[in-house]
């Protein structure tokens, strides 16, 4: 099974989104066999909270449930997870810092995942702002994720 990691600060608005989407699309694909995925944040700012109460009524609105808990990126998970999903660049960079030469192809930006055609490399962080910030990091994570299964399901066959 392929394991995927996203990550983003506190682990708990973007990454959750993109975790939850992640195994919403592979649920409904049936390809629950092939993959799974966790999420983390590369601060230690919110260990152990759920998801922001936004995150969770995003998700909720279309038909996915977060249940996950904030905890911080070790290094183990590069070497744990096939593939180590970042929402920006400040968060790539922190990953980076922790890898080690033998793990560091594995990290790459969610928005890697996605035509060019759709602008910034970055998935914007929506915590100081409203409700609509979710909704468009939803759309983008789940436009990303379907791109990123769909890259990986055609690797596979």
């Amino acid at each position: 099974m392929k394991k995927i990691l996203f990550v983003c600060l506190g682990n708990i608005c973007r990454s959750p989104l993109a975790e939850g989407i992640f195994l919403k699309i592979i649920r409904d694909r049936n390809l629950e066999h092939k993959y799974g995925a966790d999420s983390c944040g590369t601060a230690a700012y919110h260990i152990g909270e759920k998801p922001d109460y936004r995150a969770i009524k995003t998700a909720k609105q279309h038909g996915i449930n977060l249940n996950h808990s904030a905890r911080q990126i070790q290094s183990i998970d590069l070497d744990h997870f096939e593939l180590i999903i970042v929402m920006d660049r400040a968060n790539l960079n922190n990953t980076l810092r922790i890898a080690t030469p033998t793990n560091k192809h594995k990290i790459k930006l969610l928005r890697d995942f996605e035509p060019s055609s759709f602008g910034d490399a970055e998935v914007p962080d929506p915590y100081y702002g409203g409700i609509s910030g979710f909704e468009e990091v939803f759309t983008i994570a789940y436009r990303c994720c379907e791109n990123l299964i769909n890259q990986l399901e055609n690797k596979s066959n």
